[in-house]
């Protein structure tokens, strides 16, 4: 799992922390705690636009053919297109 952490559940899974922190409250751990210090570093911006769901299964059924997600089909065509269009 993590390298040279503890895990307050003790659980080996992601599965079983997630079971675990389901049953539990942080408020009966929160002594066990320490100040943990990190950087967010934001890149993507995600914009949504409806689709037709007709269009949507097809964009489904081509990117399962080329083996890829469908956000990385749809980006890569409009990037395609857009370089047409300049």
């Amino acid at each position: 799992m993590s390298r040279g952490k503890t895990s307050i559940s003790k659980k080996s899974s992601y599965r079983e922390i997630g079971e675990f922190w389901d049953a539990h409250d942080l408020s009966e751990f929160w002594k066990q705690t320490k100040p943990a210090e990190f950087e967010v570093d934001i890149q993507t911006q995600r914009m949504y636009y409806p689709i037709d769901s007709k269009l949507s299964d097809d964009i489904l059924k081509v990117a399962r053919k080329r083996g890829v997600s469908p956000e990385t089909l749809i980006n890569l065509w409009i990037s395609e297109k857009i370089r047409q269009e300049k």
